[in-house]
């Protein structure tokens, strides 16, 4: 592709779905990818009933819900006094089509995008493409990128930076990544082994001063699918201790005690990041997703706010290319998917997790009584869950002009 409109750096399910979302508003598009394939990551995997709604004009929920798992109800228990909440989005149904969350790792959802690219003359994806530099003047910006042909350079009139926690188009910005790393990492393992006859929910987050957990059925290739349980991992422990059989075999029979050991499919600790960008444009060069924005993963806020990125920013990064609107839209994207990052996606899931580990008692019953009391009204409920299942940071971006 000779001169596209737009170059999207990375290849993930955010940069795909922009680039998506701009194709089938006629702008060419140019994806570039530093790994030489889609990629396989195991972290997000939950989809909220907005991110569903977005994606559907596009084909794209409809071929999730093929393979995905429905998940209704989800849970919040507590190791010692059991079930502490069941939430019920069929509460919230009058306000959306998809009043359920959606299970499915997000390794099965690039595919399905860009398979839909792949429909679209007027986008290219070029693997083995990283992004590492770029410059801009009045009216185009000129990348570089790293290829195995030697280093190229590519321009187009906007560059949309997707490439990431350690985006290199936002270093290049030089804008800040402010925020911090929380001290424990997580580590995730996988089991077939059937949790719901013990009374889990497909989602269900387990409070506990030190072990504390969640959980999320996923499909797998065979039944019952594939369970991933999350626990945290102190600061000082050695991560090759940590991912031993011995102590992921003691986390698992101590979080639910079996007969026999536990058939681990796979298993991988992570650093946990708390971090938004301390602005999402830059003249021609915009940020969208974890290249924006890093949360905990308590909530599953992270990939669906940036599946929120992507469709806010597409459409108006369409209408200005299409010369149908000025360029201050894309300052209103700045405005409104920043503010919702801030005052939703960071706050809520650093409560969130801050719910789980509480440590004190009285800390631990305050938060317990809160969510009872939550989920004793309709309308507790529903306040409850159009936070959780970020109906309302949505209506928040939107209501600011």
């Amino acid at each position: 592709m000779a001169n596209p409109q737009v170059i999207v750096a990375g290849a993930g399910p955010v940069g795909l779905l922009t680039a998506l979302a701009l194709a089938k508003r006629d702008v060419s598009v140019l994806v570039l990818e530093a790994e030489p394939d889609l990629t396989v990551d195991l972290r997000a995997g939950t989809y909220h009933p907005p991110s569903l709604e977005m994606m559907a004009p596009y084909g794209i929920t409809d071929d999730m819900l093929k393979t995905a798992i429905k998940v209704p109800l989800w849970q919040i228990r507590d190791r010692t006094e059991g079930v502490i909440v069941d939430w019920d989005l069929s509460v919230i149904g009058d306000l959306t089509p998809y009043p359920y969350r959606v299970h499915l790792e997000q390794h099965w959802l690039t595919p399905i995008i860009r398979s839909k690219l792949r429909e679209c003359p007027n986008v290219e994806v070029r693997f083995s493409h990283e992004v590492t530099d770029f410059a801009q003047s009045a009216d185009k910006v000129a990348v570089t990128a790293k290829t195995p042909g030697g280093v190229e350079r590519l321009k187009a009139e906007w560059l949309v930076g997707a490439d990431g926690g350690r985006s290199a188009v936002r270093r290049a910005m030089g804008v800040g990544f402010e925020g911090y790393t929380w001290p424990e990492r997580f580590l995730v393992a996988s089991t077939h082994y059937d949790y719901e006859p013990h009374g889990f929910r497909l989602n269900t987050y387990v409070a506990d001063p030190v072990e504390w957990n969640a959980m999320f059925k996923m499909p797998g290739d065979g039944p019952p699918g594939l369970w991933r349980v999350l626990f945290p991992v102190p600061p000082e422990e050695d991560e090759v201790a940590a991912l031993s059989e011995e102590n992921v075999e003691r986390l698992m029979q101590g979080f639910q005690p079996k007969a026999g050991r536990y058939a681990i499919r796979y298993k991988s600790i992570y650093k946990v990041h708390q971090r938004i960008a301390s602005d999402f444009r830059v003249g021609r060069a915009l940020l969208a997703g974890d290249a924006a924005h890093l949360n905990n993963p308590i909530g599953a806020f992270g990939l669906n706010g940036g599946i929120h990125d992507a469709i806010n920013l597409a459409g108006k990064l369409g209408k200005v290319c299409r010369g149908e609107g000025p360029e201050s839209l894309l300052d209103l994207y700045v405005r409104q998917r920043r503010t919702v990052n801030l005052e939703y996606v960071q706050e809520f899931s650093i409560r969130n997790l801050k719910r789980l580990t509480a440590r004190t008692a009285e800390e631990r019953r305050r938060n317990f009584d809160e969510l009872r009391r939550a989920a004793s009204t309709r309308e507790g409920s529903r306040n409850f869950l159009l936070i959780s299942s970020m109906i309302a940071s949505v209506r928040r971006a939107e209501a600011i002009t």
